[in-house]
């Protein structure tokens, strides 16, 4: 919301420092253009730069090689020994003759409610296929041929 002010902040700015200026700076430049050429000054020497000392190249002692002890053999591991599990006994599900189907209520047919029609969609007008003109001058010209 707050970007909605800030074209309208624009304009007196740039109406202020349009007033401030006068042409007094623009003539100063171009006088700039009118002094003659300023004298080079005299490069200043600079003593050279120190050279570092070259060192010997540092030998390094040869590494130990190490030794890593050897992987034993697959073959020779223990396999490992899978505990046995009993097999639970589940008890047997009793058989009930004896047991009667229950009678379920009839339930009453539904009757399904009659959808009231719906309205015919309108038409839309038609123009005629011949459209009778109202002067016969605006009438298109009879086409004639020539033999």
């Amino acid at each position: 919301m707050v970007h909605h002010h800030e074209p309208s902040i624009l304009l007196p700015l740039l109406l202020i420092t349009l007033s401030l200026m006068n042409g007094k700076e623009v003539l100063a430049s171009r006088h700039l253009l009118q002094i003659p050429a300023i004298p080079e000054l005299p490069k200043v020497e600079l003593p050279p730069l120190p050279t570092l000392p070259t060192f010997p190249k540092p030998e390094l002692p040869p590494l130990p090689k190490a030794e890593l002890p050897s992987l034993p053999d697959i073959r020779s591991l223990l396999k490992p020994e899978l505990p046995t599990f009993h097999k639970p006994e589940l008890p047997t599900v009793p058989d009930n003759p004896d047991l009667e189907e229950p009678e379920l209520p009839e339930s009453p047919e539904l009757e399904v409610p009659k959808l009231p029609e719906l309205p015919s969609l309108p038409t839309f007008p038609t123009f005629p296929k011949e459209i009778p003109l109202p002067f016969p001058s605006l009438s298109p010209p009879l086409s004639t041929t020539t033999p």
